[in-house]
């Protein structure tokens, strides 16, 4: 029951310890690579939906004013 009581987020207000270097660079290499992939995958995807629609709408630019 004493051990249900104490709170576990007190816990984390203690000192905070560093990484070893060669997990931070591994970290932040797969970090910098799935922010790649992201981007890339927006570059070839996001045009999509626009490209589609403007192929498919059949009002003249004229119309929309």
């Amino acid at each position: 029951m004493l051990e249900q009581d104490k709170n576990p987020f007190k816990n984390l207000q203690g000192d905070l310890k560093d990484v070893p270097p060669e997990l931070r660079k591994k970290v932040m290499d797969d970090v910098a690579t799935a922010k790649l992939i992201m981007e890339l995958s927006h570059l070839f995807t996001g045009s999509f939906a626009s490209i589609i629609e403007g192929m498919l709408n059949t009002k003249s630019k004229k119309e929309y004013k």
